[in-house]
């Protein structure tokens, strides 16, 4: 199985990326907090965005007010 990495940093992968977000992570912001992903050199935040795209996404608003908005997710490495 090809692993595609998009934070070498922290060894996280497009697939872990796209768990967290079909989690409710929306944001680069949100995709850090679940996974460190995007804190270290910072190269990888515009492969994230794109990952992310530009969609609506349904936990936002609880963001915007403040409130947890990312559900627990198991470490899938």
């Amino acid at each position: 199985m090809d692993r595609v990495y998009v934070c070498s940093c922290f060894g996280i992968t497009e697939q872990q990326v796209k768990q967290h977000a079909d989690g409710g992570a929306c944001t680069p912001r949100q995709i850090a907090s679940a996974c460190k992903a995007g804190t270290d050199c910072g190269s990888c935040v515009r492969r994230i965005q794109a990952i992310l795209g530009r969609g609506a996404c349904p936990r936002r608003e609880l963001a915007d007010r403040g409130q947890p908005a990312l559900a627990e997710l198991e470490d899938a490495a």
